[in-house]
């Protein structure tokens, strides 16, 4: 997020462009630019000091439909990009759109750097679990055993877990909301308020490709038993309360205990292990965290850059001769030998 002077109040459809949304009928990404387009006004930004940058993807289409700057880059290469324009003008308010495959397939390695050096900025990662622009191969965060045109058998590699290799890289605000969830807004906002590189992973469902993967945990009947929404400070309670997640002090570990009872666990943004835990949680037996699982601000990559600059050229007088003259440098004066 930038301190940004706010000039106008905007609605909704101010941050809608006039482009036709072109997305698959019921694809989940329609919920996440309705959920952006909503919660930008209340984030007290000006549109012409935003920007959204994407990769190649599905969800790569996002810059088109917001009525702010934007770059449709190329594959994997969003976090370089964004880091250049926050160089460039650090109060932009930068936001990268991104996929799984985006963004921890050729992407990875610049997605793990922009992660460790916390560029001020919010990176929202659409995780469907799948290929969808290219036809439906398994991606990095695709499940054992999904069938795909590249893995007709079943695909045998173990999956990505986005979080825990954002947590990895250090990311120092990680988060996971699901594309149709009214707290999606909330999850946005809360990455927007934090300095440095907000990380969120949002579930998002491909309907031609691998429509209802995250059912058991987002459909309806599933969903008061299958989702621990945290919130920093308040018990780990789900199934309307009726259960909790507790330390199991012996393995130390996560464990699923009575709502009721003292050992359950009091959310706290600001631990990391915790965190950790939270995302490595078993898919059976185990809700699935949602909401902001860390958040501990660190002085910024741009911060530290733009000081580290101002500091070098402080004193000195601008010398384009002087500097192309310096080190190891000579006069050719003999003419070029005629062919």
């Amino acid at each position: 997020m930038n301190e940004l002077t706010t000039i106008e109040k905007t609605t909704a459809k101010d941050w809608a462009s006039d482009q036709e949304v072109r997305w698959c009928p019921g694809c989940g990404d329609y919920a996440v630019l309705k959920a952006v387009q909503r919660t930008m006004p209340d984030l007290g930004v000006a549109r012409e000091k935003t920007v959204f940058v994407s990769g190649i993807g599905c969800s790569s289409r996002f810059p088109y439909y917001m009525e702010t700057y934007g770059f449709h880059t190329i594959h994997g290469r969003a976090p370089a990009f964004a880091t250049g324009i926050k160089l460039a003008n650090p109060d932009l308010d930068v936001w990268i759109i991104t996929g799984d495959g985006d963004a921890l397939s050729i992407g990875g390695n610049h997605t793990m750097h922009l992660l460790r050096r916390n560029l001020n900025c919010q990176v929202l990662l659409f995780n469907n679990e799948i290929y969808g622009l290219t036809k439906g191969q398994y991606s990095p965060t695709s499940r054992i055993g999904t069938r795909s045109p590249s893995t007709p058998f079943g695909s045998v590699d173990r999956p990505t877990r986005p979080c825990a290799f954002a947590l990895g890289a250090g990311a120092r605000f990680v988060a996971r909301a699901i594309d149709v969830n009214k707290n999606l807004p909330d999850v946005l906002k809360a990455a927007h308020a934090h300095q440095g590189a907000a990380f969120v992973e949002i579930f998002q469902n491909c309907v031609v490709y691998n429509d209802d993967v995250f059912a058991p945990f987002t459909a309806k009947e599933h969903a008061a038993d299958m989702q621990l929404w945290l919130r920093d400070g308040e018990k780990m309670l789900f199934a309307n309360g009726a259960k909790g997640i507790a330390l199991d002090v012996d393995t130390l570990t996560l464990k699923v205990v009575p709502g009721d009872d003292p050992s359950v666990l009091t959310h706290n943004v600001k631990n990391r292990g915790l965190a950790h835990m939270l995302v490595e949680m078993p898919a059976v037996g185990f809700p699935v965290a949602l909401g902001v699982l860390y958040d501990d601000p660190a002085p910024t990559f741009e911060a530290a850059v733009l000081e580290q600059n101002e500091s070098a050229s402080a004193g000195k007088t601008a010398d384009l001769q002087a500097l192309v003259s310096k080190g190891q440098s000579w006069m050719v004066e003999k003419e070029p030998r005629a062919e």
